[in-house]
């Protein structure tokens, strides 16, 4: 009789568990909109914790610290938004004004190819799509000034967009000088049976989420930094904007290399006509590598375990379809935690009965 209370209890306390996490899940995909900028305080916490910590370290009270660690990270996202968006704006602007001449140097070099294997040089005709380049870039200024427009008249639009702008950062700050304590209080709410466990198993999660984010971000931003400067030595007028592509998708490894070789191979020819400045591309992302091998991943990342690249790229495509850009502020600390708890799944496996 006992025994079958306990199978009771047993089942009882999973079935619970269980709709505890669909709840969870569901409330997530409803509040998606709302809950976009706690995430990004969240973020933005959760990377300044320890700047905070080591402050703290130095006898500086939390607050002060927190200060500190909050107005450095206000000035770098506001440097970054008033200096690098326009910078970046002026680029892309760049780009697609030159895009009919490339489409046009294109069709210049493939029609030779076309005619010494027999093809008709009209299979491939670009004036259809530099046309339409040229359309869209004319409509281009009407087509933002209309969403402007739109964005002034729906009050309630812009007054959300300026309110989730606002509360970030008065979040981010609140989370930050109570991010201690509100871990500590999480603890104590763990079950004491379980918790030695929870919190070995969280320490896991935080150590393979920070190498790889805090790690990873600082490895992205030395690279984009290394490739935009070795672009322009070059002298190639996209050089930010294939420096900053080249260093986001990095976080693949061996990605941000071949994306940005393509890229940047492809514009350094359009741009000059030659074959040297493309050699000259591929030894700049060459010596990048060789900078990110020996020095940059070891000193930020260190011997970290990280996710393995398909389990980035398939975290980041599946929180983005499944709730959108918070899905993707999601998806590798999610990640992370799924990785830990396979891991820990796959031993208890090893060591049951079942396998041996």
């Amino acid at each position: 009789m006992e025994a079958e209370k306990t199978t009771i209890m047993t089942d009882t306390n999973k079935f619970l568990l269980v709709a505890i996490v669909v709840i969870a899940g569901w409330l997530l995909f409803e509040l998606s909109p709302v809950l976009m900028p706690f995430f990004i305080a969240t973020l933005f916490a959760y990377l300044g914790d320890p700047l905070v910590d080591r402050l703290e370290s130095w006898n500086l009270s939390r607050t002060m610290s927190v200060s500190v660690v909050f107005a450095v990270i206000f000035i770098v996202v506001a440097l970054m938004l008033l200096v690098m968006l326009p910078l970046l704006s002026a680029q892309v602007a760049k780009l697609f004004s030159n895009l009919p001449d490339y489409l046009t140097q294109t069709q210049k070099l493939i029609e030779p190819w076309l005619n010494s294997v027999g093809l008709p040089t009209d299979v491939f005709n670009l004036q259809t799509v530099k046309q339409a380049l040229s359309k869209y870039w004319s409509e281009f200024g009407q087509v933002a000034g209309g969403v402007f427009s739109y964005m002034t008249r729906s009050g309630m639009v812009l007054v959300q967009w300026l309110g989730n702008l606002l509360l970030i950062p008065v979040l981010t700050f609140y989370l930050l000088r109570d991010w201690d304590s509100l871990v500590a209080r999480f603890r104590e709410l763990l079950p004491r049976r379980y918790a030695e466990k929870f919190i070995e198993m969280s320490l896991e999660c935080d150590d393979m989420l920070a190498g790889f984010m805090r790690g990873q971000l600082m490895v992205m931003f030395a690279l984009a930094v290394i490739y935009t400067l070795g672009l322009s030595l070059i002298g190639l007028e996209l050089a930010l904007l294939l420096g900053v592509i080249a260093g986001l998708v990095s976080f693949v490894p061996y990605l941000g290399l071949i994306v940005g070789i393509l890229l940047a191979g492809l514009a350094a020819f359009f741009q000059f006509g030659d074959w040297l400045p493309v050699l000259q591309v591929a030894i700049v992302f060459a010596v990048a590598q060789a900078i990110e091998g020996m020095v940059l991943t070891p000193r930020f990342v260190g011997e970290r375990i990280g996710l393995h690249p398909v389990a980035v790229i398939f975290a980041v495509l599946a929180g983005g379809q499944l709730f959108g850009f918070t899905g993707v502020l999601l998806a590798l600390p999610a990640a992370s935690v799924v990785m830990v708890l396979l891991r820990h799944a796959h031993q208890r496996y090893l060591d049951s009965h079942l396998y041996s």
